[in-house]
């Protein structure tokens, strides 16, 4: 998919833009500057890639220095370029070079002038300094939503042009679109040669040494009658030990790609099982909301191997280094109990297959949609066998519960002061509807609307 970057100063507005463009809360919004610290990604009406960047500061701290490299790099990885700016100000130097950076791309360019909603927005005249085209800035108000029609369409328009593909079509429904799966995972896990086996191909690059995939690769398979595309992702690093450059160009891409993916296959070297940046990984996968198989690579080499070699604990009984293997995918994973696991070897060949069916049933439980009688039974059951306590001493009161999407499933509870519900029992619920429906592999959505409540409903 295109890539667009919102790029600009802190407090300019461009997480409410990626906001209000992507009809839900994505980017942290607050009124204090320098909110948002990192890339934050969303996919824009199933057509384009919108990234959100941190603004720029002070060059001389380091934190603030590294966000300027996001910046550059988000340049770099873009197809076009949004510069943000706050239509009420006058614009100063790091605004001016925000502009001639992205010029010298020599990428599309759009002047986004946000806030026009307030009143004192300045001519266009005063802008014109900084070489963008008139016809090439838009006033826009990500509160209102005034003008964010008209740079979505600017957008499109742009891509085409570029022969970029975006179809503007709405979000995939039906089994017959392709079913997009994405490797995900840290350098060497494996994912170049699983991507090779699946596509049976040598569409990748193969090798030993890390980080040899800079880009995202893609293949075209039919499975049992269904197209599927599998997307092989550059191997994501520590955010701190990521070169500036054309890694971090393609961490982008990666996430990205987590966006455009109905499923992520998270791959886990089978001989190094723990790793945090493997729990982020996870992380962010659950919170796109999109499925997740949860691959052991290199499965070959748990054949004989001693437990004791790979997880510190004696052997017991006939228990094997897999066995041990899945205790520990189960204890470090314990927030993703719903997430299927598969021990693939590429070397063998060893249940790659078993990726695509899981893979469907993934797919196929990200659309499914739950009656509302039965969720409401659920509900009353629930709350009869364990009454919801919230904070301080409040008791609140669940009345009604409705499915409002798919793709991922979102439910949204209706009651009294639901904003006081305590955490463990929004877990509580969660746990009930999956007892009746697994939704395996996919995460799950909640809102809670109070009586009375105005606005958006509290996302949990």
């Amino acid at each position: 998919m295109p890539i667009v970057a919102l790029i600009g100063q802190t407090n300019a507005g461009k997480s409410s833009i990626l906001n209000r463009m992507a009809h839900k809360n994505i980017a942290i919004v607050a009124r204090e500057e320098g909110t948002t610290r990192d890339n934050v990604v969303a996919t824009i009406d199933d057509s384009f890639i919108l990234i959100d960047t941190a603004g720029l500061k002070d060059p001389t701290d380091d934190f603030e220095a590294s966000i300027q490299d996001q910046i550059a790099d988000a340049i770099e990885s873009a197809d076009v370029i949004l510069v943000t700016l706050d239509s009420s100000k006058y614009f100063d130097h790091r605004d001016a070079k925000i502009a001639k950076d992205a010029l010298r791309s020599k990428k599309p360019v759009y002047l986004v002038l946000n806030k026009c909603d307030l009143g004192e927005s300045l001519p266009i005249t005063e802008f014109r300094a900084l070489g963008v085209a008139p016809e090439r800035t838009l006033y826009v108000s990500a509160t209102t939503g005034q003008g964010i029609r008209e740079v979505k369409e600017k957008i499109l328009a742009e891509c085409l042009l570029l022969g970029l593909r975006s179809s503007g079509s709405s979000p995939r429904t039906d089994a017959a679109s392709p079913l997009k799966i994405a490797l995900i995972g840290r350098p060497n896990v494996g994912k170049s040669s699983l991507f090779n086996t699946l596509g049976k191909k040598q569409q990748a690059v193969v090798s030993s040494r890390q980080g040899t995939t800079r880009d995202v690769n893609r293949v075209r398979i039919k499975y049992k009658g269904r197209e599927i595309e599998i997307l092989d992702t550059a191997g994501l690093r520590k955010p701190g030990k990521r070169e500036v450059g054309i890694e971090k160009f393609s961490a982008v891409r990666t996430l990205a790609a987590i966006e455009e993916a109905d499923v992520c296959c998270l791959l886990i070297d089978s001989t190094e099982p723990h790793s945090k940046l493997d729990q982020s990984l996870a992380g962010q996968i659950v919170e796109a909301g999109k499925g997740i198989i949860m691959v052991v690579t290199k499965g070959d080499l748990l054949d004989g191997a001693e437990p004791t070699n790979y997880f510190g604990e004696e052997n017991v009984g006939n228990r094997t280094a897999a066995d041990f293997l899945l205790d520990a995918l189960e204890k470090d994973y314990d927030f993703l109990p719903y997430a299927p696991v598969v021990i693939t070897s590429s070397e063998t060949g060893t249940n790659v297959t078993q990726i695509f069916e899981l893979a469907s049933e993934i797919d196929a439980a990200r659309h499914t949609e739950v009656k509302t009688s039965e969720l409401n039974k659920i509900l009353a059951a629930a709350v009869v066998e364990h009454a919801p306590a919230g904070l301080k001493n409040t008791h609140p009161k669940p009345k009604y519960i409705v499915q409002t999407d798919t793709c991922p499933p979102w439910f949204v509870v209706h009651g009294h002061d639901l904003s006081l519900l305590h955490w463990s029992w929004k877990r509580y619920l969660e746990r009930k509807i999956r007892e009746k429906y697994p939704f395996m592999g996919t995460p799950i959505m909640f809102s809670y609307r109070s009586d009375g409540q105005k606005g958006k409903p509290d996302e949990d």
